[in-house]
């Protein structure tokens, strides 16, 4: 569909596989990571009382995607938002839960990334049709002793530009046409990224009091495998500690920071007590990072 080879698509960007909705949506994808995220944390539905949905690419407007997924599973003492922060979603909805649940307004949440990308993309657009794919992934958070890791979120919307997705419409005494399509500037967000997002580990670190030899993990947001290279070449961090999936997913922009966790978890990887330090970065521009101890 578009001057491109598999090769080419390898050496620039990792990516060698991607999963494309066909009937299944961003409701239906979001709901089945909540299932299996509430059954790996041994709950029943009944006992969360918050669900926030990360996503830009929902097959709805309202009810929000975290009402449908409430209904779908079942939990209903949930209240339920959704949050667009694009490939900064998870991370910006984790600490948003995370506020929450230190207010005492809730004491057990559901944090989901959930995105249908392949909706927003245009397949004849070489620089964004070989990057993104579908997927979704979910986290159970609740109350715990002691306090919650430090965090660092930075938003620059003078940026915006570089990473943009529009509806646009005719007037309403027209015919009703809409067109919705991802569009961006890959050097310029390239250059954001290698940039920001060493900056912003540091920062958190600095907040922390931690030292980079006491972070197993870095958990990125799946962009970009040079991307990932270069933030470890500039943390002067082994690329061992940033475990990379994109090759198998593709960008799954505010899914792809759960679904590492829930592989790395599977794997056996993930160990009581290690500290591991997430970043997403993407449309807004926004960035961030968060340290986090897996209990």
């Amino acid at each position: 569909m578009v001057e491109t080879s598999d090769t080419w698509i390898r050496e620039r960007t990792g990516v060698e596989a991607r999963h494309i909705t066909e009937t299944e949506t961003t409701v239906f994808m979001a709901s089945q990571a909540a299932e299996a995220a509430i059954l790996d944390a041994g709950i029943l539905p009944e006992e969360i009382d918050l669900i926030v949905v990360a996503t830009s690419s929902s097959n709805v407007i309202f009810p929000c995607t975290a009402c449908e997924v409430q209904r779908a599973i079942g939990a209903v003492h949930a209240f339920c938002f959704d949050l667009n922060a694009a490939c900064t979603g998870f991370l910006f909805a984790y600490n948003t839960v995370c506020s929450y649940l230190e207010s005492g307004l809730c004491h057990c949440a559901l944090v989901i990334g959930a995105e249908s990308l392949s909706h927003l993309v245009d397949w004849q657009d070489r620089s964004t049709c070989i990057l993104f794919g579908d997927g979704a992934g979910a986290a159970v958070i609740c109350v715990q002793d002691g306090p919650r890791g430090a965090s660092v979120l930075h938003s620059d919307g003078r940026l915006g530009d570089a990473l943009t997705c529009e509806t646009h419409h005719q007037s309403r005494w027209q015919e009703r046409t809409e067109m919705t399509h991802l569009r961006m500037n890959g050097r310029a967000v390239f250059q954001f990224a290698v940039k920001r997002v060493p900056e912003v580990i540091e920062e958190v670190l600095e907040k922390a009091e931690l030292s980079r030899a006491e972070i197993t993990y870095y958990i990125l947001h799946q962009a970009n495998q040079r991307i990932v290279e270069s933030v470890a070449k500039r943390l002067g961090e082994s690329l061992e500690k940033f475990p990379m999936n994109l090759s198998r997913y593709g960008n799954t922009s505010s899914a792809s920071i759960p679904i590492l966790l829930d592989e790395l978890k599977k794997s056996g990887k993930l160990k009581k007590g290690q500290r591991l330090v997430l970043a997403g970065f993407g449309a807004g521009l926004s960035w961030g990072a968060s340290v986090v101890t897996w209990g």
